[in-house]
């Protein structure tokens, strides 16, 4: 699928990965609460295989988001980020606008994220605390980045 982009003021936000400096994702990520530590190949790894959204002003990276989806049924919104110096001028909200916009992500029957803090703005977007709860579960290994990598 071709690239998208789109502008908003000084930013744009971009599908083409090889625009991606992944040196911006891994640094955010590897201190994020969500992927601390994460290895820059894993990294690397998430992006091969989501659809990926940059934010950008100019050359230079500022957000991230990635979508696991199998562009039919199901999407996991996933490592949204807008550098702090970055933050509180609707660049975000922008993001997401592109991102639930795509041509590829439309007629999903679910979208699903995890977050800590981000409820007021998921919420602007549709999103809610799980309507049965009881019926979802997950394997969580949350010490996965810190042990040491089984040998091969």
């Amino acid at each position: 699928m071709t690239a998208l982009e789109r502008n908003y003021g000084k930013y744009f936000v971009t599908t083409d990965r090889a625009r991606l400096d992944l040196d911006v994702i891994h640094e955010f990520l590897r201190h994020s609460y969500w992927a601390e530590g994460i290895p820059r190949e894993i990294v690397v790894r998430s992006i091969e295989n989501s659809l990926c959204f940059g934010v950008f002003t100019d050359v230079q990276q500022v957000g991230f988001a990635r979508v696991i989806t199998d562009s039919a049924t199901y999407a996991y919104l996933a490592d949204v980020f807008i550098l702090a110096e970055h933050r509180g001028g609707g660049v975000a909200k922008f993001l997401l606008r592109c991102i639930f916009e795509h041509p590829q992500l439309q007629g999903l029957r679910r979208w699903t994220l995890v977050t800590r803090d981000g409820h007021s703005l998921y919420s602007q977007f549709g999103f809610h605390s799980l309507a049965h709860p009881e019926r979802f579960m997950e394997i969580v290994d949350g010490d996965i980045y810190r042990r040491p990598k089984p040998a091969v």
